[in-house]
């Protein structure tokens, strides 16, 4: 996740840097910098084109690493401080696996993310960290496990999103489809994680109260990053005013909710002589963890990470489908000839679908950057010097457009890039980039634990979607829809489609 770590400090109350600030805005377009135009000032470093490009951040900073010769840039911010931002796989390789032990997640995202998450598996470092990972990584390497995901997927999307998609074709009405994407992953990872249902994707669209008080704990708590300095929303929070107010409510909400459903787990296991539940929450009881914080901060932490990353990224897939009618077509030709085996067999054979998931993720990616702290002095391969307490993100985004990564051709949605044909049988088979040129779901010890659950979810949509509906987006002639990005990625402004039923297909 990026850190909005590069955030000013609160230099505007030095008033004589103000003229300094109003002139720049005039005569500086932030639409194209690049890493030798980053202008840097003594005790305001570069703040001043941070506060510029702060609505694209993202893009602002990609813009800066595809413009460096290293594909790494170091930003000054107030008084002496530094940033680190790389797109060069070596030095994602040295971060996330090589030198693991020296880049934390950091006192700054603990913090930020503490009354939300607690101690949860995303919020967490070292010992903490690592027990977490070993009781959740064996929980994740089950086949009931696995056959519980593909029932509750299966069942979603027959009874819920079909349904609603064919009223919106046959009414001709206009559907916010990030909206209806999220709502179908949120029922889904919460039946998967807690054995609840929410039910909020039901036709009625129901702000179900759950979900609601879900959304805004995580929304305030990553507005927090944004805060021009740590002591603004403290100090919101000492004094329980603001959005530090509606975040204690909301979470008061989330946390009691699961600690209820957590007790009456409990008491249903009691009386159970073996386990025939298969969510995450029954399998964490049952092998003996039974600290209700504990479980509660662990459970949070998947609902969390499973809520909006595979929305995230169906929703750019769909976009980038309508901008490419040839991708769809290939699509729909491997559903229709997929479409008489299981269900597992389906998923497992869209070689091509796959292909188009991870081409889709490359130019969108569900987290667009992540940072971590140096816990001691280091230097990356490149020869980049980190100080302890440094922010170093790798950003994702900005790698799956760095011509050194993918060719001449990186602006084209190409799945055949991820491809290859046997010259015997003429079938395809599938060529993953290593994680560290496509760290879409981070890489080394902390590397995605649901990543196979998301594919499974993501193909499973695509399959049930396209084989009756097309997806067409609303939208203004040249119209594009705007990257931004929270916790995850999003659509700003939402994803307003129309559903169109397709002909019968032989």
């Amino acid at each position: 996740m990026f850190e909005f770590s590069l955030l000013l400090s609160p230099f505007l109350f030095i008033l004589p840097l103000l003229f300094f600030f109003f002139s720049f805005i005039r005569t500086k377009s932030p639409s194209s910098p690049s890493a030798s135009a980053l202008k840097c000032y003594p005790i305001i470093g570069s703040s001043l084109e941070i506060l510029a490009n702060l609505n694209r951040r993202i893009q602002w900073t990609s813009d800066l690493i595809r413009a460096s010769p290293s594909a790494t840039v170091v930003i000054h911010r107030f008084l002496g401080t530094r940033v680190v931002l790389t797109g060069n796989p070596s030095n994602v390789q040295h971060i996330l696996k090589t030198h693991f032990h020296n880049y934390h997640k950091g006192q700054t995202f603990a913090i930020n993310l503490s009354d939300f998450l607690g101690g949860g598996i995303f919020n967490a470092d070292g010992d903490n960290w690592k027990f977490q990972r070993q009781v959740s990584s064996h929980e994740f390497n089950t086949k009931s496990l696995r056959k519980f995901i593909e029932t509750v997927v299966d069942a979603e999307l027959s009874d819920r999103l079909i349904p609603i998609l064919s009223m919106a074709a046959a009414n001709n009405s206009i559907l916010d489809f990030q909206d209806i994407l999220q709502r179908f992953a949120f029922d889904n990872i919460c039946k998967i994680a807690f054995g609840y249902d929410p039910a909020y994707l039901l036709p009625s669209l129901p702000q179900a109260k759950f979900a609601v008080a879900f959304e805004d704990a995580a929304r305030i708590s990553s507005e927090r990053f944004s805060s021009i300095r740590p002591t603004v929303w403290r100090l919101k929070r000492l004094m329980g005013v603001g959005s530090e107010k509606r975040l204690k409510l909301a979470v008061g909400e989330v946390r009691e909710f699961a600690k209820n459903i957590i007790r009456e787990k409990k008491e249903e296991l009691k009386h159970k002589s073996s386990l025939d539940s298969t969510d995450l929450l029954s399998r964490f009881l049952s092998s003996g963890h039974s600290d209700e914080d504990f479980v509660t901060d662990i459970v949070i932490s998947f609902i969390l990470a499973g809520r909006d990353t595979t929305s995230a990224a169906l929703t750019w897939f769909f976009w980038l489908l309508f901008k490419n009618p040839d991708v769809e077509d290939q699509i729909l030709n491997e559903i229709n000839e997929k479409s008489e085996l299981p269900v597992f067999d389906e998923v497992k054979d869209m070689i091509y679908t796959h292909a188009s998931l991870c081409e889709s993720m490359r130019f969108y990616p569900p987290v667009p950057a992540d940072s971590k702290e140096a816990v001691s002095d280091d230097v990356l391969p490149d020869g980049t010097v980190v100080r302890k307490g440094m922010r170093v993100t790798y950003h994702p985004y900005a790698m799956g457009r760095l011509e050194e990564l993918w060719g001449s051709d990186w602006p084209e949605f190409r799945p055949e890039r991820w491809l290859q044909r046997d010259p015997d049988t003429g079938k395809w088979s599938f060529v993953a980039r290593d994680p560290y040129t496509y760290p879409v779901f981070q890489a080394g010890p902390r590397i995605c634990l649901g990543k196979e659950m998301a594919f499974l979810q993501m193909k499973r949509v695509v399959a049930g979607v396209l084989r009756r509906f097309q997806v067409v987006p609303v939208v203004e002639d040249g119209g594009e829809p705007v990257f931004t990005a929270d916790l995850t990625a999003k659509m700003k402004g939402g994803f307003p489609v129309r559903i169109v039923e397709r002909a019968y297909r032989e």
